[in-house]
């Protein structure tokens, strides 16, 4: 009951005080010559307060390859997703400019959807496939200019018992990589959900693994794994969160 307690206050004393600093990011922005740095101290702002929700909140990470993300181009995270965590906690970790793609009744959250807007978050309405087509183009965009993407393949969180029962990867999700040519970053994170989704509304201090796996350059896949990619990236995932049951 503590930890949610805190949590909540954090984020709500973050998101009243950060009003006058978004004010100053928006004034800094206008000039040409400040807006590459005003953007990356956003980005660093929020992962800062996602790093103090991690603490508060008694999350012990551990983390597997990170230094086999690439830090000098854009790339598209990959990963299941389980918890609202999983954001908190691997968006901390994105080492350039980077925007998550987010389901659109986050719009609906005032001052958040502000902040993430700022932080080129992108949201899907994925009942209309003509708006979810206009922001995978967005994100296309996005990547075209340097912005790394990050998206959640299987559309929602998965409630399964085991890590491992993922819903399908959906290939839409894949094709600003396909578009792009940049390479795919898959994550597989196990353990998330133990912090507040499989006890609501309590957060509880868990172990959660996050591990990054080696960058998919679809480009050097075979004929066949390029048209089942959803399904290759999937089994990437899948093959890392098994290793996990063994630590």
């Amino acid at each position: 009951m503590i930890r949610t307690f805190f949590v909540v206050l954090f984020v709500i004393l973050y998101l009243i005080l950060g009003i006058p600093v978004l004010g100053v990011f928006w004034l800094i922005s206008k000039n040409e010559k400040w807006k590459d740095g005003a953007a990356l101290a956003q980005l660093r702002l929020v992962q800062w307060a996602f790093r103090c929700i991690s603490v508060i909140s008694g999350v012990k990470l551990t983390v597997i390859g990170e230094e086999q993300v690439p830090t000098d181009e854009p790339v598209l995270y990959i990963g299941n997703h389980r918890s609202y965590f999983d954001i908190v906690i691997s968006y901390a970790r994105c080492p350039r400019l980077t925007g998550y793609i987010a389901k659109d009744s986050m719009l609906k959250i005032p001052l958040l959807s502000t902040w993430m807007k700022r932080l080129n978050c992108l949201f899907i309405n994925r009942e209309d496939i003509k708006e979810s087509l206009k922001t995978i183009l967005a994100g296309i965009e996005n990547v075209k200019n340097g912005i790394s993407m990050c998206i959640y393949p299987e559309g929602t969180r998965g409630k399964g018992v085991d890590e491992l029962d993922m819903l399908p990867f959906k290939e839409g999700s894949l094709k600003i990589a396909e578009k792009t040519g940049c390479k795919i970053v898959p994550m597989a994170m196990t353990g998330s959900a133990d912090i507040f989704e499989n006890h609501v509304p309590f957060i509880r201090k868990s172990r959660v693994i996050l591990e990054y796996g080696a960058p998919i350059d679809i480009s050097q896949l075979s004929k066949e794994d390029k048209k089942k990619l959803g399904g290759y990236c999937q089994a990437e995932i899948a093959r890392m969160l098994a290793k996990h049951k063994t630590m």
